[in-house]
This record gives structure tokens, C-alpha cells and sequence, in this order.
């Protein structure tokens, strides 16, 4: 079966802006929708489904919060999935400093996050992975100082390292 990764991240990254910045990581499973309505018909019309839903497509269900105080890589490393889940997908904001010749040093202690907002050529951006049990991955970036629609960076593999670390989340120990 060859399901919409693409579509299920972009519609993801869309509900995310609406929601706007400054948000918490979330974690969705991506199940078939026509399995899921199979099993709960009632779901039809709060998705907006009229007839059969198509074979390929995908609805995200959002996970309980993940843990603040645990870093992301170890509570990814905790995660499995039933065999209902077609795959699964990440939603984050994270500081980036534009790389530089230099090598940036910050301070010891203190609050690293304010001291690389201060940074010249820092940006805030939304990341949005999403990975499938055969491994397909699609990716989405928007820039919050290029915050529209038709700025919103996406492909197989804009983030490797976080749609990496996803894509064990299904392999069996």
C-alpha cells in the first residue's frame, strides 16, 4: 500500500500554523484513513468525509505531550507503534544560528536559547517529519520570518537526522 506522506505532512504543517508559533512538540500517529473510519464510521463527519475515503490517505491522531524534561532523542527512543499505525510524524519549533566560519561559543551556563536568539542570522523555524513504516519520509520547514504559505520548504529529506530517529520508532528491538 502507498500512502500520501506528503499530503498528511503538509496538511499537518498547515494546521500547525494555524495555531500559530511558540508551541510545544507534538507527536501524531498516522493511521489509514479508511481503516479508521472502518473501525469508526461516526469519524466520517467530523473529518469531513462524504463516501469512501481514499485508499492512500492518512489522518493524523495527536499523542499524549511528550515529556518535557526528558531529552526528544531518549523519549523517541521509548516509542512503539501498533501495527494500525501506517507511520508517524513530528512537529517542532527550534533556534537555528546560520553557520559561519567561526566556531560560536555559548556560555557555560545561562540560557543558551536566549543567547542563540541574539545571535546575528538566527531563525526560528517549524519543522514538520513525518515517516512511514517502509521508511518513506517527507519533511516540511517554515521560517518565522517568512511566515506564508508559499514559503513553506518541503521534501524527502530536508531533516535526515529527525525523519532517522523517527523511522526507529518502528523498527522491533
Amino acid at each position: 500500500m502507498s500512502f500520501n506522506i506528503r499530503e498528511a505532512v503538509l496538511s499537518l504543517e498547515r494546521h500547525a500554523s494555524e495555531q500559530g508559533w511558540d508551541q510545544p512538540v507534538r507527536m501524531y500517529a498516522l493511521v489509514p484513513t479508511a481503516d479508521l473510519l472502518e473501525r469508526e464510521p461516526h469519524l466520517a463527519g467530523v473529518l469531513g468525509i462524504r463516501g469512501d475515503a481514499s485508499p492512500e490517505d492518512l489522518t493524523p491522531v495527536e499523542q499524549e505531550p511528550l515529556p518535557a524534561d526528558v531529552p526528544l532523542e531518549e523519549t523517541l527512543g521509548r516509542i512503539m507503534w501498533p501495527e494500525a499505525v501506517a507511520g508517524c510524524a513530528l512537529v517542532m519549533e527550534r533556534l537555528v544560528v546560520k553557520g559561519s566560519d567561526e566556531t560560536l561559543d555559548p556560555p557555560d551556563r545561562g540560557d543558551t536559547g536566549a543567547w542563540a536568539k541574539d545571535q546575528p542570522g538566527s531563525e526560528e523555524i517549524r519543522l514538520v517529519a513525518g515517516v512511514l513504516r517502509d521508511g518513506t519520509r517527507y519533511s516540511a520547514l517554515r521560517m518565522r520570518s517568512y511566515d506564508a504559505e508559499d514559503q513553506v520548504l518541503n521534501g524527502e529529506d530536508l531533516v535526515p537526522g529527525l525523519t532517522s530517529a523517527l523511522a526507529l520508532t518502528f523498527e522491533e528491538d
